[in-house]
This record gives C-alpha cells, structure tokens and sequence, in this order.
C-alpha cells in the first residue's frame, strides 16, 4: 500500500508542470511557515516552548562522549565545513567544464549566507541564556544560521546529485541523506544550548525556500543555455580534438 502510493507519487511528479507545481508549492509553504514563526516569536507566543525545550535538552544532556557528537555535528553546518564543501564541488564542476553550474552552486551557497546574516541583523533576537552555551556564537538567534547554511548548501548538492544519478533508489538515497544531514546539524544547535528550537524551525524554512529557489531559477537557466542541463556531455578541453579523424 505505501510502497504503491510512493511509485504514484514519483510518477506524478515525473511530469515536469506537475514537479515545478509541487515546488512552487512547496516555496509558499516554507515562506508562509517563516513568517508565521516570526510572528509569534516577536510576540512571545513561543517562549515557554522554546525555554522547555532547553531545558528538558540539557537535563538529560548525556555522558560526555554524546556531547562530543553534538559539537561535531554542529560543525556540520559551520562556515568552514560549509566553504569546504562548496568548494570541492565547485571544483569538480569546473574540472568537468560545466562552468554555468559552477557558478549557479557559488552563487546559491553565498547569496544563502547573506539572506541568513541579513536576516539575523533586522530581527535581532538575542541567544538563549537558560543554560551554558556548548558552542561557541557570535551573531543574533533568529534563524539559525548553522540550520539554515545546512538546508541550502546539503539540499542543493543533494538536489544536484539526485539529478546526475541514475535510477530513483540513488536519487532517493542522496536526498534523504541532505535532509538527515540538515535535521542533525539543526537539533544540535538546541542540544548545545545556543538557539531556541524556533530558531531552527524557522532556519529550516529559510533553507528550503532559498534552496527550491535556486533550483527554479537553474531550471529557467538551463532552458536558456546558461546552465548546463544534466544529461549534455561534459565539452572537450580545448586543447584536445572533440573527435578522432579516422584514415
């Protein structure tokens, strides 16, 4: 039965109008699920959840080797790993001569970063001060940057992975596992004690939007030219013979 309703919905969404219609759809959910929490963030509305939520978090923290983990996931979602990671990718598409793509991944990853860092300065949420910060912050609460850095860079990867992969079980595979990734390095924030679990909901959101908005506007790119589409070959390098002149 699941299994069944599962196939209908992936050849559903095998149209291309019906998937940019479930993306758009799915824009307008996460931007109308950011603005909600704003809303009752700014009015308190979500205060005694956020606070019991620390609480109840650091209360049964666990042994030290647990809280080791939680410091390594949150790595997950920091500026580094998230340049790093970038990087190699943009690497492999540039040794792939997919220059458009390349630049497509840059553009997302840091346009992702400023909208956070924007964000953050106008609403101006202070960090949580229940309990002892296991991690080490420097900018405002809301969104959480590490939540939202992991949604945008883990899901457009994944995105991209899925799209050159073949068969629908490894495309699956490596968006679940970008949105595994995403989940962990958002929970973490709350376990360390440096964000209110509202501040990643709404991360989260933020990351999502960014993300499918990158992948609408590679879609509009790639029609156009821009942006290599998924199934061109890679070009010959310049300095080689695109073909072999037979005698």
């Amino acid at each position: 039965m699941i299994i069944g309703t599962f196939r209908s919905v992936l050849a559903w969404l095998g149209g291309h109008g019906n998937l940019v219609l479930f993306v758009v759809l799915l824009v307008v959910a996460g931007t109308w699920g950011f603005v909600e929490l704003l809303d009752e963030v700014q009015e308190g509305e979500t205060q005694q959840f956020d606070e019991w939520v620390i609480r109840t978090l650091r209360e049964h923290e666990g042994p030290k080797w647990l809280q080791e983990i939680g410091r390594d996931l949150t790595a997950l979602g920091g500026v580094a790993v998230m340049a790093m990671a970038t990087l190699a990718v943009a690497g492999y598409l540039l040794l792939r001569r997919r220059y458009g793509a390349m630049w497509l991944v840059i553009a997302a990853t840091a346009g992702g970063l400023l909208l956070s860092t924007v964000l953050k300065y106008f609403i101006d949420r202070d960090r949580p001060a229940l309990v002892e910060h296991k991690s080490m912050v420097y900018t405002k609460s809301f969104p959480s940057g590490h939540s939202m850095m992991a949604a945008v860079v883990y899901l457009t990867l994944g995105s991209l992975l899925a799209r050159i992969m073949p068969g629908r079980v490894l495309k699956l595979y490596f968006l679940t596992l970008a949105m595994v990734l995403t989940v962990l390095v958002g929970v973490s924030r709350v376990y360390l004690g440096v964000h209110w679990p509202t501040d990643v909901l709404a991360g989260w959101c933020g990351g999502l939007v960014w993300a499918l908005l990158c992948w609408l506007v590679a879609r509009k790119l790639q029609r156009k030219g821009a942006v290599e589409k998924d199934d061109e070959p890679d070009p010959a390098p310049v300095d080689e013979p695109a073909f072999e002149v037979k005698s």
